[in-house]
């Protein structure tokens, strides 16, 4: 919690937040996914034009998991919509594209980190973005434990890991502590003063438990500064696994325990890397673990605002050059006579109905399939300019 909010209420507080969070994103009138939102979602229903809740579980399982939990209350956790297991994100939003993906708190959690930051992309429109808040490790419980290494990335995507690798789990646990966040910013905390999470025996326990059985234990996998994350997701994007780049980015605040960042898919690999790289720089690594981090940081509170070159070169919602051009891949439940059958001048050209779709059906907006209040397909592109796009 920054500084100056210490006199808001809570839902002050959370209301304030909100806006930062989703400042330039018009919920109105758009559909968005919001994933893991719990009691306390970013875009409330009442706010947006549809908002689609998504989680790993339904609602009444969710409020079984968090009956004990002194932080929240069961009764305010959202009905959840669509839930996201074994099946992939666009299966469980029933094969729609969207605007705008957030999650708030969630992308630490996930086990296999570029598999889901796939699905993420794979059911967003050209023009979509996700926005994703991330807690900073240097003033949360995971102050001992070491930023999230590439390595350790690619070997959970390349296990297509379902749950948290032993890795993850040793890792957390050994290190976990309970921090003051307020000391966090103040001091360097000694690692002896403070009481850990887990034991060395706990943590052996849960991770023989997660690789003989594949249990699941809900640990923070990743552990991110948002230069950490910044340097992450570059080189994610330099190995083609991804292709998001920073559009915006939002440091750690004076006493607060999070950072945020606004992605959004491109077909211009030169502007991604450099995307990133800027928020690398402009991210702040002051702490009371770096020599004159006091200066460093009054200097740091002075410039800020000051240097626009980490402004976004992309306008929310609206087209660009630099947007993807094709989908990740086909959605789900694609089928080559239906959009065949509704796109008549595409069938007309005699081309391949999914290539057609990945390549340009997508970027069009094209349907998919008849509704169901009718029968009429809608109006046709002349077949010349689909020839055209298709050769």
């Amino acid at each position: 919690m920054a500084k100056e909010d210490n006199a808001l209420s809570i839902g002050e507080i959370r209301d304030k937040r909100r806006c930062r969070l989703l400042k330039g994103l018009n919920v109105k009138e758009s559909v968005g996914v919001e994933i893991g939102p719990l009691c306390w979602p970013l875009v409330r229903r009442s706010d947006a034009g549809e908002i689609i809740y998504v989680d790993h579980t339904d609602t009444p399982h969710l409020r079984q998991k968090y009956k004990d939990d002194p932080h929240l209350d069961v009764n305010e956790i959202v009905d959840v919509d669509a839930v996201w297991g074994r099946n992939t994100l666009h299966e469980a939003i029933r094969g729609r594209y969207v605007d705008y993906v957030v999650a708030s708190h969630v992308v630490e959690h996930v086990p296999d980190l570029v598999t889901w930051l796939r699905e993420l992309g794979a059911v967003l429109k050209p023009t979509g973005e996700v926005r994703l808040v991330v807690p900073d490790r240097r003033y949360t419980f995971d102050y001992f434990r070491r930023e999230s290494r590439l390595p350790e990335v690619l070997a959970s995507y390349i296990a297509r890991a379902r749950v948290p690798q032993p890795y993850s789990l040793l890792d957390h646990c050994l290190s976990a502590a309970e921090v003051s966040t307020q000391e966090a910013w103040q001091k360097r905390i000694d690692p002896h003063s403070v009481r850990r999470h887990h034991t060395w025996q706990g943590a052996l326990h849960l991770a023989r438990d997660a690789f003989e059985n594949g249990t699941y234990h809900d640990v923070h996998c990743w552990v991110f500064t948002p230069r950490s994350f910044a340097k992450l997701i570059a080189d994610l994007c330099e190995m083609e696994l991804i292709d998001f780049a920073c559009e915006d980015f939002c440091d750690t605040m004076r006493n607060d325990i999070e950072f945020s960042v606004v992605m959004r898919r491109s077909r211009d690999s030169q502007y991604i890397a450099e995307s990133w790289r800027r928020m690398e720089r402009h991210a702040s690594d002051v702490t009371p673990a770096v020599p004159f981090w006091r200066t460093h940081r009054k200097l740091r509170e002075l410039c800020s605002g000051q240097d626009d070159s980490k402004s976004p070169q992309r306008v929310c919602g609206q087209r660009s050059e630099l947007d993807p051009v094709t989908a990740i891949k086909l959605p789900p439940d694609f089928n080559e006579q239906e959009y065949l059958a509704v796109n008549t001048d595409v069938a007309a050209a005699g081309v391949d109905a999914g290539q057609h779709y990945l390549q340009y059906g997508w970027r069009e907006g094209r349907a998919l399939r008849r509704s169901p209040e009718s029968h009429a397909a809608p109006a046709a592109v002349a077949p010349a300019a689909v020839a055209t796009e298709t050769r």
